[in-house]
């Protein structure tokens, strides 16, 4: 009876695995079928290389919504990663057992809140302090629904997931490694920095992995502060308009135009792609590190 048990829970499990794979497969192929007017119409070169965007015209050139996605997507990684894992290996390393109890919960908090509530706190904080305070130091005219806005709302966002994946893989460290290094004089920066972070850093690399893919996809709040504006961005003080905020705005509005929908539907499907390439890439890089990297 036990054998029969173990066989119908691996098959039940490959099979689930496999429905997660094929749901994948019919994503994809949904968003091809509905672009492939569009894609049959012009190359896909010319989709994702040029930059004119006139649907009136039958003019389709994403390369500027790919870029603001781009843009936002990384600027948040650089304002997220250092401030989280600083904070992380305080909370691990250092912090008082009262302060974790304090910052946890506080931590699921904000992971729960809405985007929209995001959203509404950079329409009302940030986008004011760029456009009255930060941006006349550098250009001549700021709005605030920027770059920068978008790159600062989305950092805050992720900070909270990658503050409490960083704590787990600071936490899966051997506490033998740790009191080794202090035995060899080792302070406990020295030690974090070169034990505890060098020792983490498969998990580091797929947590950030994870928090970009979760960043290049985020939609409500990104689209609240960055002005959507079809021009490439020329500095952090210029507006931009990512990927899923052209969809956001214009699916249901315009769709009588010819190929408009299908355009959209491009746009959902380059955006697929470049999560499915990403995250498909990340994982083959994790995979050589955790292979190659040694202590």
């Amino acid at each position: 009876m036990r054998v029969f048990k173990d066989k119908l829970a691996k098959r039940l499990m490959q099979a689930l695995t496999l429905l997660s794979l094929l749901i994948l497969a019919l994503m994809g192929a949904g968003l091809y079928y509905k672009s492939s007017a569009i894609i049959r119409a012009n190359s896909v070169w010319e989709l994702l290389s040029t930059s004119e965007w006139s649907p009136l015209a039958g003019k389709f050139g994403f390369l500027t919504f790919i870029l603001g996605s781009i843009y936002v997507t990384a600027l948040a990684i650089l304002i997220a990663l250092p401030v989280s894992l600083l904070t992380a290996l305080y909370l691990t390393e250092k912090a008082k057992s009262w302060v974790r109890r304090v910052v946890f919960p506080v931590l699921d908090i904000l992971a729960g809140i809405p985007s929209v509530v995001y959203g509404v706190w950079g329409v009302l904080i940030i986008v004011p302090f760029i456009a009255d305070v930060l941006g006349p130091h550098f250009v001549d005219y700021a709005s605030g629904y920027s770059v920068l806005a978008g790159g600062v709302v989305l950092s805050v966002m992720i900070m909270p997931l990658l503050v409490s994946l960083f704590v787990e893989i600071f936490s899966t460290v051997p506490r033998e490694f740790k009191e080794a290094s202090f035995s060899l004089g080792a302070t406990r920066w020295q030690t974090s920095r070169r034990v505890v972070v060098r020792k983490a850093t498969p998990g580091i690399i797929a947590a950030v992995a994870l928090a970009i893919s979760k960043a290049f996809g985020e939609t409500l709040a990104v689209l609240m502060v960055c002005g959507n504006m079809v021009r490439q961005p020329k500095s952090l003080f210029d507006s931009c308009y990512p990927l899923p905020a052209l969809i956001a705005n214009n699916y249901g509005e315009m769709l009588s135009l010819p190929m408009y929908e299908s355009a959209l539907m491009f746009a959902a499907l380059v955006l697929f792609a470049i999560i499915l390439i990403f995250n498909a890439v990340s994982r083959i890089v994790l995979q050589r590190v955790e292979k190659n990297f040694k202590l």
